[in-house]
């Protein structure tokens, strides 16, 4: 399988979703997102989630980050209710063990070179600049990005920023990484590479990936497959096997051939 590991019977889940819910307030009624889902995601396995625009991809990988919490249930990483974990710890955690790619997220310093806005994570880790810069641009190399590491972060067009933002997630060697709509890469030929650069990355590097798009080719490849929409998430399958238990509040649909975890 392509991302996939063997895991003891027993073993804690990465992550896991525990009947989690999450709704946003619009007027005078409140909008579901994300109603009971539930999943885990185990280390090395590579999970795709399949949506339109607007379908709750975007939030679902914000709680697994621990920047939002769910309005009811839990969300736990390596074990650990994220919404009982203080603020800096959980910062701390989106710092080193959890990796998100977000174009929208996109927010360098003023004047930053790429190989800076790539080392300097290290730096507050404890490092010198030196090394720092050495390593970023290793990583930076690694990602094809060497051409414009010495270029402002703010000049990069969006498909070099995500290759920027995969360098800069994978530096600190993450377990997890969670990557949010890498279809805004406008070129075809772009965004394939692109995808197989993120799989490539999760593989080399013994990370955990999930993925949000609703290009379909961005989730191929992958040991499981999920379909988000109307607050639900629905298994697609997957070339592991692997059942997971989603647990949507209302009678589930049928799109597409998608089918409950479990059924």
């Amino acid at each position: 399988m392509p991302g996939g590991t063997d895991r003891g019977v027993g073993a804690v889940p990465l992550l896991s979703f525990e009947r989690v819910s999450k709704s946003y307030p619009d007027g005078r009624q409140w909008i579901p997102v994300l109603e009971q889902v539930s999943f885990q995601v185990h280390d090395g396995e590579h999970v795709g989630i399949f949506g339109s625009r607007r379908a709750g991809k975007s939030t679902l990988l914000r709680l697994a980050a621990g920047i939002e919490a769910p309005d009811d249930g839990r969300i736990a990483f390596e074990g650990r209710d994220l919404a009982k974990m203080p603020a800096l710890q959980r910062d701390r955690l989106l710092r080193d063990r959890i990796g998100l790619l977000a174009s929208d997220d996109w927010r360098p310093a003023k004047g930053e070179r790429v190989v800076d806005h790539v080392a300097l994570p290290l730096v507050s880790d404890g490092a010198t600049m030196h090394e720092a810069r050495r390593r970023a641009r290793q990583t930076l190399h690694w990602a094809g990005a060497t051409g414009f590491a010495d270029e402002l972060a703010v000049s990069l067009a969006v498909g070099e920023r995500m290759r920027v933002m995969l360098a800069r997630a994978l530096v600190r060697k993450p377990r997890l990484l969670l990557v949010d709509e890498p279809a805004a890469v406008p070129s075809p030929s772009e965004r394939e590479d692109l995808y197989a650069l993120l799989r490539r990355g999760a593989r080399e590097h013994k990370a955990a990936l999930v993925i949000a798009s609703e290009d379909s080719g961005a989730t191929r490849e992958t040991d499981l497959l999920m379909e988000i929409g109307g607050g639900e998430l629905l298994q697609a399958g997957g070339e592991s096997g692997v059942v997971v238990p989603l647990v949507p509040r209302h009678a589930p649909r049928q799109p597409g051939g998608m089918e409950r975890a479990g059924s």
